[in-house]
């Protein structure tokens, strides 16, 4: 592989779920159109890093919701990965998730937050417990992609996790 190409979605999360998905569509597609093999939201873009609201909860989304199909017929149609990040609703506390779709609108890799804060209202979620590692089909060729979110990257034991696992990129979503 000669290049990949990650488009960083550096943008501020809207006031709600149509309307984080509305603008995450619209970057994705600027992102394709300037070339990027691979678009990567900031943590949490499906509620904003919303761990201190009382509705938490609520605010969660199952791997099935309509939310995050959409990115996955977008990667589809625009034949370009897409890492987009939510509040993972689940039978425990919600996760902080990110879901890698190929550019065949499939799902690559799904992975939670493992080192959440002990501190403030982050200890409110649950916790991942792995650092998976897949192969991403990519128009530039096949590539390892793992990936931790925001507060993992203080531990070295992710990245060198990851790097043991084969991943030749680690995506980092941060709010």
């Amino acid at each position: 592989m000669k290049y990949f190409r990650v488009a960083l979605l550096q943008m501020t999360a809207g006031a709600s779920q149509a309307e984080n998905l509305e603008k995450g569509l619209a970057w994705c597609r600027r992102a394709k159109a300037m070339g990027a093999d691979l678009a990567l939201f900031p943590e949490m873009w499906s509620c904003g890093y919303a761990v201190e609201r009382p509705d938490l909860e609520a605010l969660a989304i199952r791997r099935d919701a309509p939310f995050l199909l959409a990115f996955r017929d977008l990667a589809a149609e625009l034949e370009m990965a897409i890492a987009v990040t939510y509040l993972e609703r689940r039978d425990q506390a919600p996760r902080n998730t990110v879901t890698v779709f190929d550019r065949f609108g499939r799902e690559a890799l799904t992975y939670a937050k493992v080192h959440t804060c002990d501190f403030g209202d982050e200890k409110k979620l649950g916790r991942g417990d792995r650092f998976p590692v897949a192969q991403l089909n990519t128009a530039a060729g096949p590539v390892q992609v793992g990936a931790m979110i925001c507060y993992d990257r203080e531990f070295p034991e992710s990245a060198r996790l990851l790097m043991l696992a084969g991943a030749e990129i680690i995506l980092v979503p941060n709010a």
